[in-house]
């Protein structure tokens, strides 16, 4: 056999030397056994690391936007984040390497680029028309906060309203400052003594370019005169304002207030205000003012065609509805409609059918973006319904608490899980189609099925379909629904072990291919589930409790007698300490009032009608032992083809057969070692006081420094993201060596003993201190038997030792091919089974689907397992170890998998240090050492999880999931993968101003911004305002967004010529275009002779 010797991998970098040399175990094998050289395939070439998609839900959304011409959406968040959404499907997710929070998005209108306005005083424009979008330029403001951004639809100059109440101008082509500014003691009353506040609104005269009007927080609004560089008018109101909005024929505008009151003026009436509305408040006899109600935080003002404008505002509520859930208000006509939200409202948009805002607006949806939710409103139908969500922003209902990964599952499984979820799906949706439907798909390149499991605090569990980078929430099952719940606080039984969450899922062990699920809860309960397509109901809930006890002897019971001795096991029948009831244990405390023999939930005993889908076949629930609280299960694992479900925690380890409804083992874990203990240790008796809440083991917050000497696995704490390691709650009672915890579980068919000659049924058991056993499972013909004769199991005296706490084992054949645990296919088990199927069941037997299990006696298998610290491959039947691999010397490995890639098998870990790695198998040669991210919190360290074909996730944030791959293949893959935010739309007609408006000059006022804001008019800006600083874009992407406008104007000329419509006016605009749209490729032309000959480094 051969052994590598590594040279140093450099971080970041694959490329490893093998040297061989001489193996010392090879020589210590026996020499009857022969060991073939097994070829490997996968070298460091084939792996490359990078992120894919995220999906959920933006954690601390901030600002909103939305192209009404591309139907994109854009959410910006407090980490300086931004997500884009197109159909369903289509999302893409950028960062801002900064950080800071953004405050304010503003697309450049079918032009496919963004401006983001971020709390650290940078303007960014980014460019959407690639797949992964990237920023082109930003502008630093120095000396001022910005406050506001406004960009007119089809202008080129964006107005930047500032803390001090200045504005300024930014021409969005070159990013660069205009000279015009407004500044704010020339805006208000020369004789007003206080300063205005910062500004909180900027918008153009829907009528009339050359008006703007500002908006400053203390109440006064300015209609600022462009061209002449003075106020026409100042409209003063005692409130604070919020936001403003105009009707959109240029008249009239809407404010909101502090005091929860709108106030509506006429343009040319700036004494007072046309008209006050309080729309919350309540109208109080003899004239007087309503009360003063919440701020109204923003307002929107939508005018339609055939009948009375929209107000839509957010906020607003009387101070007296204490409790009530935010709202969202749209008046129409006499009608208010209050619209209760489930979160706090972040923002919200009027999605109209025009881009143009001289125009009657025609709303038709409203975008609300919540603290924890996105919900679009459809404001044509009656009672406005709201639109059925097809992102996956759901992942957060309830906090994730684990989830694992599957992909290549069997072609069947989505199709199931999709027609048993339907029937979840909730009434009363809007009929239309999802508004929100710009962008493209990707090609699909990857065609195997993957579905991802999410467990939940609340007991909930979901299964998504992930296939193809995209994800579709498929079924969801409540496991809680199984238990009493309490009323109220004071109902809670005094058994519960946590505080929160009493249902929360801590494991999920499934077969995908039988479609067996079984989930570890956090008050020590495990349930079986069994998948059909059948309704039952279910009259007697399947229950057992299992009192599963740290010490042998030395305690006595209450009554005198002795602890009934556990009996050895292999006997089959069912041990003694064990309670199998139908029904919850009534006996919750002993003569001495020590709770003993009670879970720490209550099983309904009512019938239970379950759905089609997954439906309960156990119950198991460990119980109070002499005061002694049930300990968390650290590990689970079932299969399907044995009818068996083991499960550990720090006490030992139990295994039941879910067929026969019988428990079959239950061990304290020393007792597993029999006469072989390593540490000699006496049983002690477990501690007296009560678990605290939360997982309850040894606890560490999050960002904190690991110490060595610290317990080593890591589980789930439920309440926050501390980071629980997995021994036992009496870490401080019992010394580190006598609390030894099950944290890794495998069923397989292989060698047990060295003298076996032939694989049989087996488990092997990993601990916390880095043993390994192997328990012997010896089971009864299949059919019938299988449920009449016993199951007996019993411990092979096989021990292996690692370095650190087990995290994961696997098994490979002669060949070096994976080899699944047995496991048998999915039937219906609801529906009665005819002759032939009962004939098929008496011959069947569990049998491996593992090659080896029928090859030559000489030929062996290979077993492969991971600690927190090394990888070993160990030789069966010898039990020699062949390869060895120090994974890290100074953190330890948080997850470990073998997976499948590329025809080959690999061992992928990621450690707590920030690294993911690969190992080839089973040689263990180092294929791929990256620093991904350091490990900053501990719900990564909770959802980390590595599947076959090169992928992977983690929960990066409370609502959110990040995907990568670690396979070269996809990532080549990924550009052609990724959909497209960007599609050439024609921009719609502007309004026609008709014959008369166009006689009496009644029409739409443009303006020459180029004039009033360019360099030759205004002058140049302070350099020392704002710092321009070029973006990773490329040059390549300034000359696609600055001829952007040209190739609209081009198209609009096109389309004109093809009309015949050669009208005079148009013609005199179509030509003005023409001119702009030259000097703009001019423009274009000049920046690349500027850039032609630079090299990368000097943009």
């Amino acid at each position: 056999m051969r052994k590598f010797n590594i040279r140093k991998v450099l971080d970041g970098l694959t490329a490893v030397s093998a040297v061989a040399s001489a193996s010392s175990a090879a020589q210590q094998q026996q020499a009857g056994n022969r060991e073939t050289e097994i070829q490997e395939t996968l070298q460091s070439e084939h792996f490359q690391l990078c992120k894919t998609v995220r999906h959920g839900f933006p954690y601390q959304p901030s600002a909103l936007a939305f192209d009404p011409v591309q139907k994109i959406l854009a959410i910006g968040t407090q980490t300086g984040a931004l997500r884009l959404f197109g159909r369903p499907g289509v999302e893409c997710y950028c960062q801002h390497d900064s950080g800071a929070a953004v405050i304010q998005l503003q697309f450049l209108i079918n032009e496919g680029a963004l401006v983001s306005a971020l709390a650290d005083d940078t303007l960014h424009l980014w460019n959407l028309r690639q797949k992964r979008p990237a920023i082109l330029h930003s502008l630093k403001f120095n000396r001022e906060r910005i406050t506001f951004c406004h960009l007119p639809f089809q202008s080129k100059w964006l107005y930047v309203g500032t803390e001090r109440g200045n504005i300024h101008i930014v021409n969005v082509e070159s990013f660069t400052l205009s000279g015009y500014v407004i500044m704010w003691n020339k805006a208000i009353e020369l004789s007003s003594k206080s300063h205005p506040g910062p500004v909180v609104h900027i918008s153009d005269n829907p009528m009339d370019e050359g008006k703007l009007l500002i908006g400053f927080e203390s109440g006064t609004v300015v209609l600022w005169d462009l061209k002449s560089k003075k106020a026409d008018y100042r409209y003063t109101h005692d409130e604070a304002i919020h936001s403003v909005a105009w009707h959109h024929e240029g008249k009239q505008f809407i404010c909101s207030h502090s005091d929860g009151t709108l106030t509506i003026w006429n343009v040319k009436s700036p004494t007072k205000p046309f008209q006050t509305i309080t729309p919350h408040g309540k109208q109080l006899k003899d004239g007087k003012k309503p009360e003063p109600c919440k701020p109204i935080l923003k307002v929107e003002y939508k005018t339609t065609r055939a009948g009375e404008p929209f107000i839509i505002l957010s906020g607003g509520l009387s101070y007296d509805t204490v409790g009530r859930r935010p709202c969202l208000t749209v008046m129409h006509g006499k009608s208010t409609a209050v619209l209760e939200m489930d979160y706090s409202i972040v923002d919200f948009l009027t999605l109209c059918e025009t881009p143009y805002p001289n125009d009657f607006q025609e709303p038709y949806a409203v975008v609300v973006l919540l603290e924890k939710d996105l919900v679009l409103i459809d404001l044509a139908q009656n009672g406005y319904p709201i639109f059925e969500n097809p992102y996956p922003l759901t992942i957060h209902e309830s906090p994730v608490t684990c989830c694992e990964y599957f992909a290549d599952c069997p072609v069947d499984l989505i199709p199931a899980l999709y027609s048993v979820g339907a029937r979840q799906k909730r009434q009363g949706y809007s009929k239309k189609e999802w508004p929100i439907s710009g962008g493209n798909w990707g090609l699909i390149t990857q065609s195997y099925p993957e579905i991802i499991i999410t467990g939940h605090a609340d007991g909930s569990i979901k299964f998504w379909d992930a296939s193809a980078i995209t994800l579709q929430v498929l079924y969801k099952l409540k496991t809680a629904k199984v238990f009493e719940k309490s009323r109220n606080k004071d109902d809670r039984p005094n058994t519960d072990i946590v505080d929160e969450d009493p249902y929360a899922i801590q494991i999920i062990s499934w077969c995908p291919e039988s479609r067996m699920l079984c989930i570890a809860g956090v008050s020590a309960h495990v349930i079986i589930y069994r998948f059909s397509k059948q309704e039952v109901t279910t009259e007697v809930i399947p229950m057992l409790e299992v009192r599963l006890l740290y010490e042998i002897n030395d305690i006595e019971t209450p009554d005198g007698e002795q602890v009934p001795p556990v009996p050895t096991p292999g006997t089959g029948s069912n041990p003694q300490s064990i309670v199998p009831q139908s029904h919850p244990s009534t006996s919750s405390s002993s003569s001495d009032g020590l709770r003993d023999n009670v879970p720490c939930l209550k099983v309904k005993n009512s019938p239970l009608k379950q759905s089609p889908g997954y439906q309960i076949e156990l119950v198991i629930q460990l119980v109070w032992v002499s005061g002694e609280p049930p300990q968390q299960i650290t590990s689970l694992a079932i299969n399907s083809a044995y009818g068996l479900v083991v499960f550990g925690n720090c006490n030992g380890i139990a295994m039941v057969d879910y067929l026969q409804k019988t428990v079959l083992l239950n061990l304290g874990t020393i007792e597993l070692y029999g006469s072989n203990d390593p540490y000699r240790r006496e049983p002690r008796s477990p501690r007296k006081t009560r678990q605290p809440s939360g997982a309850g083991l040894c606890d560490i917050n999050e960002g904190t420094v690991v110490p060595e000497d610290r317990c080593k696995s890591p589980t789930s704490d439920v309440k926050d993201n501390s980071f629980s390691r997995s021994r036992s709650s009496s870490v401080t009672s019992i010394d580190k060596e006598s609390r030894e915890a099950i944290s890794a579980l495998h069923f397989c068919e292989t060698f047990t003993r060295k003298a076996d000659t032939s694989p049989s049924p087996c488990l092997w058991v990993g601990t916390t201190l880095g043993t390994v056993l192997v328990i012997v499972l010896n089971l009864p013909p299949g059919g019938e038997q299988r449920l009449l004769q016993p199951v007996i199991v019993s411990p092979s005296g096989t021990i292996l030792r690692l370095k650190g706490a087990i995290l994961r084992m696997a098994f490979l054949d002669t060949t070096g091919s994976l080899v699944p645990p047995a496991h048998e296919p999915w039937r219906e088990h609801n529906v009665p089974e005819d002759k032939d199927e009962k004939e098929k069941a008496k011959k069947r037997r569990p049998v491996s689907v593992s090659p080896s299990s029928s090859q030559e006696i000489s030929e062996n298998q290979y077993a492969v397992i991971c600690s927190e610290k090394q990888a070993k491959v160990i030789s069966l039947p010898s039990q020699n170890c062949i390869y060895k691999q120090n994974i890290t010397e100074t953190s330890f490995v948080l997850r470990g998998d073998i997976v499948s890639l590329s025809n080959s098998i690999c061992l992928a870990c990621f450690c707590a240090n920030g690294h993911i790695m690969t190992f080839s198998l089973p040689s263990l040669r180092p294929l791929l050492d990256v620093y991904y991210l350091p490990l900053t919190n501990m719900r990564i360290a909770r959802t980390f999880c590595f599947t076959n074909n090169g992928q992977a996730l983690y929960l990066v944030s409370p609502t959110e999931i990040q995907r990568l791959t670690y396979s070269q293949e996809t990532c080549e893959n990924l550009q052609e993968m990724l959909g497209e935010l960007f599609t050439p739309v024609e921009t719609p007609e502007a309004p026609n101003r008709g014959f008369f408006k166009g006689l009496f000059g009644g029409g739409a006022q443009s303006l020459d911004r180029e004039e009033l804001f360019g360099e030759s008019a205004s002058g140049k800006a302070s350099r020392s305002l704002a710092q321009h600083i070029p973006g990773p874009g490329g040059i390549e992407g300034v000359k696609g967004a600055a001829s952007g406008v040209v190739g609209e104007l081009a198209r609009a000329r096109l389309a004109l010529d093809e009309r015949g419509q050669k009208l005079g006016e148009l013609e005199e605009k179509t030509a003005a275009m023409l001119y702009s749209a030259d000097s703009f490729s001019k423009h274009a032309h000049e920046m690349m002779l500027k850039y032609k000959d630079k090299k990368w480094y000097q943009f």
